[in-house]
């Protein structure tokens, strides 16, 4: 794997929408591709069956880029280790397949860098909705009480007195954590059940 091309992506997609996900995640890609900012690839694969391959082809003929429709894609369907080609033709490999395996290998570590993303973003949204709220906490005091604590639950159950001496901070300001998460604000039913 040559990590310094992977990409992140935050899909501006709303719902859970597979096909229309696939869509704006190859527009998004090819948009740089087409700019010169990143080189073509010789193949496109797609985790996915031919639902997914007819929402990146669509993405590429959309671009209108000299070239970019004519790359090819294919999607690999994991029930099956498929492979799906654009015409919506199928080929199976041999499992032993050393081709098939290494598309197998591309996409599981296509799925591995993804669920690491997605549990970074999920890590973030959980200590914010427990403790972005309170006045007086920002990234490094929120850091400095979860490395003193552990957690949130754990910081709930201790006294101002308690949180000002294992997290160095201020009593007014470990005062302010155990008054919010004694009784986070009404407006923010999330807060409270963060953990």
């Amino acid at each position: 794997p040559k990590r310094g091309d992977y990409r992140r992506m935050r899909m501006r997609t709303p719902g859970p929408d597979d096909f229309a996900m696939m869509r704006e995640a190859v527009g998004r890609y090819f948009t740089r591709v087409a700019d010169g900012r990143t080189p073509p690839p010789d193949l496109i694969v797609i985790d996915g069956g031919i639902g997914q391959v007819g929402a990146a082809r669509e993405a590429l003929l959309a671009l209108g880029h000299e070239g970019v429709g004519s790359l090819p894609v294919v999607g690999l369907a994991k029930r099956e280790e498929t492979i799906v080609r654009a015409d919506g033709s199928e080929l199976k490999l041999p499992k032993r397949s050393w081709a098939l395996r290494s598309l197998m290998r591309l996409r599981d570590e296509a799925h591995r860098f993804a669920i690491t993303y997605h549990r970074t973003l999920r890590s973030k949204r959980t200590i914010r909705s427990a403790l972005d709220d309170v006045p007086g906490i920002g990234p490094a005091r929120r850091r400095a009480l979860l490395t003193a604590f552990g957690s949130v639950a754990a910081l709930a159950e201790a006294d101002p007195a308690t949180i000002a001496a294992r997290a160095r901070v201020p009593m007014g300001v470990a005062e302010k954590v155990a008054r919010y998460l004694a009784a986070p604000p009404a407006s923010d039913g999330a807060a409270g059940g963060a953990a």
